[in-house]
């Protein structure tokens, strides 16, 4: 196990009990993402944690594929399904590069709260392009700490370290969009939607067609 999956792991019912911070921009995302789903479409979610987000799109899509490193968050995510009667969601333990997926296998890629935590994120982008069949869109909503506030930056460029030494923080990577952006074209994507999100700087939401 990853010290990052091992993390996870360790919070993963604490976070299932937290409530969501900005439910704006959380409605609002998942507002956006909605238009862009079709009821016969195959979703990856990279990085689904409890799989809250696959659970309230599931009657958007054909099938959606939740995947995480950590396996304590997906049987949260397990559970709820169970609970609430979603059948159309499967579940698999992987990492962002999940290895287990064979080329062209799915219309939508959703990453929601990740590129920030891939050590690799070219290579992670790189690998999303390739499971997405042709035209197939990638849809991200990704915080790009650089983008914030000069004291915000500071302080978790203290903080942040120290945490992961105990332990207590995964990987984070410090960009600003235009970088993320840059990085999502060298893929092979077109961007053909970026919207800063209600109230927040440094949280673009992208949708980008696979070319």
């Amino acid at each position: 196990m990853t010290s990052n999956a091992k993390f996870w792991d360790g919070i993963a019912e604490k976070y299932a009990r937290d409530p969501i911070k900005d439910m704006k921009s959380y409605e609002y995302t998942l507002e956006r993402t909605r238009s862009y789903l079709g009821k016969s479409d195959k979703v990856l979610e990279l990085g689904a944690g409890t799989a809250s987000t696959a659970l309230l799109l599931a009657d958007s899509a054909g099938q959606i594929t939740a995947s995480d490193l950590s396996d304590g968050m997906l049987n949260v995510g397990r559970r709820n399904a169970k609970a609430q009667g979603v059948g159309n969601i499967d579940f698999l333990c992987s990492d962002a590069m999940v290895a287990e997926v064979a080329p062209g296998s799915f219309d939508v890629v959703m990453a929601f709260n990740l590129l920030h935590l891939v050590p690799d994120l070219d290579a992670v982008l790189a690998r999303a392009h390739e499971v997405l069949n042709p035209g197939g869109l990638l849809i991200s909503k990704t915080p790009c700490l650089d983008d914030s506030n000069i004291f915000a930056r500071g302080a978790f460029r203290v903080m942040i370290p120290v945490m992961q030494l105990f332990g207590k923080a995964p990987f984070v990577r410090y960009m600003t969009s235009d970088y993320l952006e840059r990085r999502i074209t060298r893929a092979g994507f077109t961007i053909i939607e970026r919207v800063n999100l209600p109230g927040k700087v440094g949280r673009p939401y992208y949708v980008a067609r696979r070319d």
